[in-house]
Parts: C-alpha cells; structure tokens; sequence
C-alpha cells in the first residue's frame, strides 16, 4: 500500500516531525540490542575468566562465545511469537515489549554473580540472560524495520529504513566505545575484576529512554490502514507459511551473507587480532571503533543509493567483494601492523555497510502490510541464528581446529556465494510501492 501524499504545508511540517519521532523510536531499541551484543563480545575475556576460571584461555572464550551463540537459539521463538503478536496487535505496542524485555535482561547480567560465587549455577544464569535477550532480540530487528519502512514516505523507504541498520552500527559503536573508554580508565585489571559489570548495567538508561518514545507514537499508517479497514491478519503465520513461502525462503537466503559478514567483520575480528594476531587489545579495539563510525556514517547515504538505483546492484556489490577481498584483507590484517589493519578494516565496514544499508526495506517490500512483521522477523532470525549468531564461535573453532588463521574467511566467502545466488534470483523491489 503506498503511502497517502500529503499537500499542504502544515500538513508536511507535521508528517516530518512525526518521522523523525518514528525514526527516534524505531531506531533506540535496536541501538540496546546492539549495545549489549556489542559489550558482550569485546568483554569476552573477562566475561571467560569470570565465568569459568578453571578453563583455559581458548577454552574460556570458546564457551563464553557459546553462550553468546544459545541466545540465538531463542531468536526464531521470538520471532514467531513476537512477529505475530506485531501483525495482531500493531507494532509499537510489540516493539515496546521486546525493548523492555532487552533491558531488564541486560541490567541482570551486570549484577550476575560469577563462578568464585555460585559455581557451576553462575554460568547457567548467564544461559538464561542470554536466552531472554535472544527472545526478545527475535522481535526486535524485524519490527523495527517494519516500524520504519511503513512510516517512510514513497520513494525513501532505503533512506530511512537504513537508519535501523544505522542503529546497529550505533549499538556497537557506543559498546565498542564505552568498554574502551572504561579500559582506557580502569585498566585491565579493575576490567577484569569488576569493571566488565559497569556497560550491562548502563543499558537500563537506554531501554528507558526507548520506552519511553515508542509510547508516544502511534502506529504505523500501514497497520492504521489495516485496522481502519478490518483486513489485520487473525492468522498471520498460517498466511505466511502458506501463501509466502517462497518469499520467506527469499530472505532467509539473502540474509546468510549479511549476518556471517557482519557478525565476522564487526565483533569476531576484534578478538581474532588480539588472540591470534597477537596485537594490543586496546589497538584492536580503536580500530573496530573506528571502523564502526564509518559503518554509521555511510549507511545512511547508502540507503539513500539504493532508493535511486535499486537495492539488488549493491547487495550484488557486497557479496562479490568479500568473496574477492576478505581472504587477502585478513591476509594483511594478519601482520598486526596498526594502519594496515585500519584500511582493511575500514574496506570490509564499507562492505558490510554496502549490504546492510538495504537490507530492511528489501526485506519490507517482499511481504504484505498484514503479515509483514512476522515475515521480516521469522526468515532474517532463522538465518541469524545458523549463520550469524554462532559465526565468532565457529570462526574460533575453526582457527583452534585447523591451525590456519585465515580459516575464518572460508566461512564468510561460502555464505557471500550462497546469498549472491539468491540475490541475482529475486526481483528488483525498491520501485514498486508496499505490498498491502
């Protein structure tokens, strides 16, 4: 359904205003989630060391990033549960659920009790802060890109549904930020003892701020229509399976690129320089906040791109430059030479960016208005989950396993082929208006 023009000057002053609340509103939440996976995985090894003080280094971030890797088994559970109740109930009222599930979950796990503590029982809640913040993560990215691209005005659906993807690199850039600052403070030592505890606990703040603007919205035009005409889906997951699965199976496929680069470029690599490179965690982690302040910046002048020429030549760009270009980026990363390392760093962020930007309104445009929220959330969480949620852990297995340090970029180029193929089979969306 395309959106109703608006004429008069009153009348446009008063619909921007509203889209920027509803970026504000759409965009804070995903912010959190991204914050707190984020801190999680530049906190790993202390988070390790705190949770499993009798293993070995590797075997310390092995299991913490396992940890990190269940709660995304939880994430296609939210998506199912929280996707339809999205489509039912409307939007805001989902997307106020998930962030505040996000939240409390994340202020938790700064007051968990470590191993010395509880014992075996300190890890076991971590699992289950994990699992909470996975479910409520299921709901999260797909509503908040449905919430955007049903606000946005014909013609800049990429514009502003790259600001969710502009979130991301937010939540991981203030993460990635706020833990260096704090180590830069503290020191490694107050890091490791307590000070790992300090960036779960600030998460409380952002959830509250996030809350506070999704109430103060009203739903989006899209779902008011629907409502208006007494057309809201009463089944919307039997439609789906039903009558868009293969549109289902679509973004299933063109997410496996889009989650293994991510995931492997913007949280993995940090560790892998540090462990395996062997270079100085705080060079590290400069370098991937540097890299994610180019990710935000770029994203959304990329989305804007793709609402002028279309969303399949960038996504075709992305996936054919890291399957050109990862190897032999991480090749030179591995000499831990500080500048080298920066411009692969910044040339893969680009590449991720390139991709990312118009993932959410590409997905938005292959679902109808009544079943949009569980079909933007079912098919990206399930290819997350395989893909993206294990992939720091897979690419540490794969280095502990094969002894080749490069092995990890195996992985992100067989995912890059796979998405390119589905890319190159699905048809163009970003010219023709939302599907009601």
């Amino acid at each position: 359904m395309s959106q109703t023009q608006v004429t008069g000057p009153s009348e446009a002053s008063d619909r921007s205003a509203t889209m920027v609340r509803a970026t504000i509103a759409g965009t804070i939440g995903n912010v959190l989630e991204w914050y707190d996976f984020a801190v999680y995985g530049y906190l790993v090894t202390a988070i390790g060391a705190a949770f499993f003080p009798k293993a070995s280094s590797l075997a310390q971030v092995l299991y913490t990033f396992g940890i990190y890797g269940v709660g995304f088994f939880m994430r296609p559970v939210g998506s199912i549960i929280i996707g339809a109740y999205g489509d039912r109930a409307g939007r805001r009222a989902a997307l106020t659920l998930t962030v505040g599930l996000m939240g409390i979950a994340t202020m938790l796990i700064g007051f968990l009790p470590t191993y010395a503590t509880l014992g075996v029982w300190a890890p076991l809640l971590l699992i289950l802060m994990r699992l909470v913040q996975g479910f409520s993560g299921g709901g999260e990215w797909g509503g908040a890109a449905t919430f955007l691209v049903e606000f946005a005005p014909t013609g800049k659906r990429g514009f502003i549904g790259s600001w969710q993807q502009f979130s991301v690199g937010a939540g991981f850039l203030l993460g990635s930020g706020f833990v260096y600052l704090l180590t830069a403070t503290l020191g490694a030592d107050a890091m490791a003892a307590w000070g790992w505890r300090i960036p779960f606990l600030c998460g409380i703040f952002v959830a509250g701020f996030a809350v506070y603007f999704r109430l103060k919205l009203p739903d989006t035009p899209e779902f008011v229509a629907l409502e208006q005409e007494h057309t809201v889906s009463k089944h919307p997951l039997r439609e789906l399976f039903v009558e868009h699965r293969s549109d289902l199976i679509t973004q299933f496929g063109i997410t496996i690129h889009n989650t293994a680069c991510y995931y492997i470029t913007l949280q993995y690599m940090q560790s892998w320089l540090t462990t395996v490179v062997k270079m100085a965690p705080n060079q590290a982690m400069l370098i991937n906040t540097i890299g994610l302040l180019g990710l935000a910046i770029a994203t959304p002048f990329i989305g804007a791109l793709s609402d002028r020429i279309g969303r399949k030549p960038l996504l075709i760009t992305s996936c054919i430059g890291f399957i050109v270009l990862c190897y032999p980026g991480y090749w030179l990363a591995s000499t831990g030479q500080f500048w080298i390392v920066l411009v692969v760093q910044v040339v893969l962020v680009l590449l991720v960016c390139t991709y990312s930007a118009c993932v959410p309104a590409t997905y938005a445009e292959l679902f109808p208005t009544r079943i949009r929220y569980s079909g933007m959330s079912i098919g990206y969480n399930l290819a997350v989950m395989l893909f993206g949620g294990f992939a720091p852990f897979i690419a540490t297995w794969l280095v502990a396993t094969t002894g080749n340090i490069m092995s990890p970029t195996f992985y992100v180029i067989a995912c890059a082929i796979i998405t390119l193929i589905f890319v190159l089979r699905m048809r163009e969306t970003a010219f023709s208006p939302l599907k009601h």
